[in-house]
């Protein structure tokens, strides 16, 4: 019963993994292009899955960055030797009372200038 379980979990997984590498985009992939990872995880089944989601599965920071073009404030970049794509700096979202540009057309709207 237990063998049973464990073999359902380890499916889940590597079912969950193959869908997760079939859905991400292309440009979200790391280390490999998606199909080498569709290839992989479908061949070598657990280890695939494990492999996928260490390596290739995007990080959630990143894949934002990439999909949204929301303004964000700049903070130490953070390099990535491997993938010269994924060299991006790391930002984190700007509220609008820290966006100089928002606070100078607030001041002058208070004023009655605009």
């Amino acid at each position: 019963m237990v063998y049973v379980l464990l073999a359902l979990i380890a499916l889940g997984i590597w079912l969950f993994c193959l869908f997760d590498v079939l859905t991400t985009d292309e440009l979200d992939v790391r280390k490999l292009p998606k199909f080498g990872w569709f290839l992989i995880v479908l061949l070598t089944m657990n280890l695939g899955a494990v492999l996928w989601l260490l390596f290739g599965r995007p990080r959630r920071a990143e894949a934002e960055m990439l999909r949204t073009g929301v303004r964000r404030r700049r903070i130490p970049r953070k390099r990535f030797p491997d993938d010269p794509a994924l060299d991006l700096p790391y930002v984190r979202p700007m509220g609008p009372d820290d966006d100089p540009d928002f606070l100078k057309s607030l001041d002058r709207r208070i004023r009655g200038e605009e």
